[in-house]
């Protein structure tokens, strides 16, 4: 069994495969992670490997904690990964990308994938058919968006996502929900437009925990696998210690 470790902007999101199948996910605060870590070694004591993502940097003891446990992988620049990497500065780019890209050319090895991840930024990753990550895209995410509109202006409230029937607001909240969440839509289809236009068959996969805001919402057609980051590590792993 392998143990996945995603630790993000604001939560830390566990999981545990067997082989290429997901048995659990959980998310908790990071002051949790000690407490988190025990209990998942006392429902899965046959855990052998771990791999740590963190989109920060992570702090040694994180480390330490699971390496009590089983052997650890921290995912890293440095990490081998499956795919050819033609990112212009490898170095630079984040870990998350780096598992998104993987997912995408596991699941479609020959053809060409675009993964949208709707997190705290949203992210779009390109791997072609021939198996190359050739970059992408970052722009703010949905909660960015939200307080952008309040802390630069006096006036307009600050609020959390929420969806809302028509694009036309009739208040200042709605308008504000209508701006941020239709706005993102008509960005990813727009995006994903100029994607298809340049790669043919291609595949879009939506991840990340804002996509069902907009999903239903996209002219585009796609899959959306909201577990898609948590494979795509479970596959670094194997990549990694095998």
């Amino acid at each position: 069994m392998n143990l996945v470790i995603d630790i993000g902007n604001t939560l830390v999101k566990y999981a545990v495969f067997e082989n290429r199948t997901l048995i659990f996910d959980q998310s908790s605060e990071s002051g949790l992670f000690l407490s988190k870590i025990k209990e998942l070694f006392e429902l899965y004591p046959k855990i052998r490997k771990a791999i740590i993502s963190s989109v920060g940097t992570l702090d040694r003891k994180e480390r330490d904690i699971v390496a009590m446990f089983c052997k650890v992988h921290v995912l890293s620049n440095a990490s081998k990964v499956p795919f050819k990497n033609s990112y212009a500065t490898p170095q630079t780019l984040g870990v998350d990308r780096i598992a998104l890209a993987t997912a995408a050319f596991y699941q479609n090895p020959r053809g060409n994938t675009l993964v949208i991840d709707a997190g705290t930024c949203i992210t779009y990753d390109m791997v072609n058919n021939f198996g190359e990550y050739v970059g992408g895209a970052i722009s703010p995410g949905v909660q960015m968006r939200y307080n952008a509109m309040h802390n630069q202006t006096a006036g307009l409230p600050q609020l959390k996502p929420d969806d809302f029937l028509d694009f036309i607001g009739n208040s200042t909240s709605s308008c504000m929900h209508s701006g941020v969440i239709n706005g993102v839509a008509r960005e990813v289809d727009g995006v994903i437009e100029q994607y298809v236009s340049r790669f043919q068959d291609l595949t879009v996969i939506l991840t990340g925990g804002d996509s069902h805001f907009f999903a239903k919402r996209l002219k585009n057609t796609i899959f959306a696998n909201s577990k898609f980051l948590l494979e795509g590590l479970n596959c670094l792993l194997e990549y990694n210690t095998n």
